[in-house]
């Protein structure tokens, strides 16, 4: 991270939303809101401008939405982690963000704490995955994929240990590292060990698109 604290470009079209933001993230004393931008475009320019650790997106956004501007960060500033702010009725663009590299995604009614673990968690490598929210939307998702896809996936997730698979399944509902440890009788810090090796192996540049592979290949259900 950039500094000693974790540092947040806010992007929504809608000051009273980029405010109620700011707010609650200045609550933890770690974190810095560096700048905010009322489209995809400016959010771009501020996170060259500023090397934030996170960028906040909203999905809707006029001159260039949040999934643009997830693409254009990816390439200009790989670096800077990017978190979709979304509803449960956008299931398609959930689903474009997770797949283009996202670090994951939060609902707008989510819960302040929520919002400021995901921020700490986007900054620390990982990608953010809500128990709760993660899960409905993963398995919605889940229910629209096809058959071939979920042969792609099998193939894929066939080059993994049993132990590395029966992480996998848990990444896929949802769970922290720390949950899967108590889960599987493993330290945090082997599970975080297994982590990297699953995403290494499956070509997948972060939790949430291993949770979806998870969910693909019939892991956990």
């Amino acid at each position: 991270m950039a500094g000693p604290g974790v540092r947040v470009v806010i992007a929504d079209d809608e000051p009273l939303i980029r405010a109620g933001i700011r707010l609650i993230l200045t609550s933890d004393p770690e974190i810095e809101v560096v700048a905010e931008a009322a489209n995809g475009r400016e959010a771009v320019a501020l996170a060259l401008a500023h090397a934030p650790d996170v960028v906040l997106l909203d999905i809707q956004m006029p001159v260039m939405d949040g999934l643009a501007a997830l693409g254009e960060l990816r390439r200009a500033a790989p670096a800077v982690r990017a978190i979709i702010l979304t509803t449960f009725g956008e299931r398609d663009n959930v689903l474009r963000a997770l797949e283009s590299g996202g670090a994951g995604f939060l609902l707008k009614d989510t819960a302040p704490a929520e919002l400021i673990g995901a921020v700490r968690a986007a900054a620390a490598g990982d990608a953010y995955l809500s128990p709760a929210a993660t899960r409905h939307v993963v398995d919605q998702l889940a229910s629209d994929r096809t058959a071939a896809r979920g042969g792609a996936a099998r193939a894929r997730v066939a080059q993994l240990s049993d132990r590395e698979r029966d992480v996998l399944a848990l990444l896929g509902e949802g769970l922290s590292n720390a949950d899967t440890g108590r889960r599987l009788h493993m330290s945090e810090a082997t599970v975080k060990t297994y982590v990297s090796r699953i995403l290494a192996k499956l070509e997948c540049d972060n939790r949430v698109q291993a949770a979806l592979l998870a969910r693909d290949a019939g892991l956990g259900t």
